[in-house]
């Protein structure tokens, strides 16, 4: 299929965005990577009226390390976060996480803030920034909001954003400690039928699960037994309501939330 007629605009600053979302609201849609827009443009399951060019704006493809955070720009792709020479330093979740990020070609087009807004339950970068305690730094024509991580995923591929917002750039809390990703796929580059995320903290580890519920969910563990640890990872599995699909049932996703939740949680803890 092709997709429906629409406008294109090639922006050539970022208040020419900003005018664009103002005007058009919802009918507007941003495009940067296209990885995830332009297979839902040619099924028309995405029909806007105007489609908005970011990729060419120069401040919005910035990695910028500052007040304890790295920032990554909306135009920013994934290859280009990945290939940072300070990744691995400041955020080494991200750096386990990214090389699973679907494949060479998608990483090479695909931006780090295209897959927070679309927000796929099962992508990596949501569940990273869910993990870490990240924040997306939205901007409309009028004002600039920054919205916890937790407070922006809504569902299943929704978010907070409103209809005239641009998510401008993410923002991860640089954290050297110990921390582990490990995913689950039919194949590599897949997206994840399981994927955890665990970070050290100073009460104990947070662990964070993508591919279950219909956004990436966090849970704090305090330093527990094995038996203890076990009873925790099992209520938890529960509660994120898994559900049967082609890919898996919900008894294996649950079954992989609790062996691989309770391998990260000893691997990352003191």
């Amino acid at each position: 299929m092709k997709p429906a007629a629409f406008d294109y605009v090639r922006a050539e600053h970022l208040d020419e965005v900003l005018a664009c979302l103002h005007r058009d609201g919802g009918e507007a849609r941003i495009i940067a990577g296209g990885q995830s827009l332009m297979p839902m443009l040619n099924m028309r399951l995405a029909r806007p009226k105007t489609l908005v060019d970011i990729m060419r704006l120069p401040e919005l493809s910035r990695i910028e390390l500052k007040g304890g955070a790295v920032t990554v720009g909306a135009a920013v792709r994934q290859a280009a976060l990945l290939a940072w020479p300070e990744l691995a330093k400041t955020l080494p979740l991200l750096a386990q996480a990214l090389p699973w990020t679907g494949h060479v070609q998608t990483r090479s087009r695909g931006t780090v803030c295209g897959s927070i807004a679309h927000a796929d339950p099962s992508a990596e970068l949501p569940l990273v920034l869910s993990a870490l305690g990240g924040a997306v730094h939205l901007r409309s024509a009028r004002k600039r909001r920054h919205v916890p991580a937790k407070e922006f995923f809504a569902g299943m591929m929704a978010t907070t954003r409103q209809d005239d917002e641009l998510i401008e750039a993410v923002s991860f809390p640089a954290n050297p400690r110990r921390c582990a990703f490990r995913e689950v796929a039919r194949r590599h580059g897949d997206f994840a039928i399981v994927a955890c995320a665990a970070v050290a903290t100073d009460n104990g580890v947070r662990l964070a699960v993508g591919g279950v519920a219909d956004m990436p969910v966090t849970r704090e563990f305090s330093h527990l037994d094995a038996a203890a640890l076990d009873d925790a990872l099992n209520a938890f599995a529960y509660e994120l309501d898994a559900r049967d699909d082609v890919h898996a049932t919900a008894r294996y996703r649950r079954d992989l939330v609790r062996l691989i939740g309770k391998d990260l949680v000893r691997e990352v803890s003191p």
